[in-house]
């Protein structure tokens, strides 16, 4: 039953990928003449309009032939439900068979890495796991850098003292 099913929603994805290709961009009626008027969809009301008549020449509108197949819909390509995570303690409610995540816009970087640790460990699929893996980096980088400088300030200060020491010896002598 499981195979069917996979099967199913692989071919509705293929589907859903062909369909999205010829999809036009829906927008606003007369929204390319006024710039007061933003692109985003609003449905065209009103006896005369045009788009609503579906006139030639006028943008089409929203229909349902353009929906995608039911297995597919809500889906991320790659086949999973998205979930979107703003912390670890959200990846406990994340089933790793069926959902993948999504780390939030808004995360920073040490929460980040930690929400990948912990996904990693859950084997949870990470949506957007370049930049995750981009702030890792960035992460691992600046503790480095911050380990180097520390050093160099421990050498320093070594140096200083041994200075000190020596000056303190030369005045003992004369």
């Amino acid at each position: 039953m499981k195979e069917k099913n996979a099967a199913t929603l692989q071919k509705a994805l293929k589907l859903k990928t062909r369909m999205k290709k010829k999809k036009p961009k829906f927008v606003r009626q007369e929204s390319w003449r006024y710039k007061r008027l933003k692109k985003n969809w609003r449905r065209p009301r009103g006896i005369d309009n045009k788009m609503r008549r579906k006139i030639k020449g006028w943008p089409p509108t929203v229909n349902v032939g353009y929906r995608g197949p039911k297995a597919a819909r809500g889906l991320h390509a790659s086949g999973y439900e998205e979930v979107l995570v703003y912390n670890s303690e959200e990846l406990e409610r994340v089933t790793p068979e069926t959902q993948a995540i999504r780390i939030a816009h808004a995360v920073g970087k040490r929460k980040r890495v930690k929400i990948l640790v912990d996904a990693r460990r859950r084997k949870i699929k990470i949506l957007n796991f370049k930049e995750a893996r981009e702030e890792k980096k960035n992460v691992e980088e600046e503790e480095t850098a911050e380990k180097e400088s520390a050093k160099k300030e421990n050498r320093k200060s070594e140096r200083k003292e041994k200075n000190f020491e020596e000056e303190q010896g030369n005045d003992d002598r004369s």
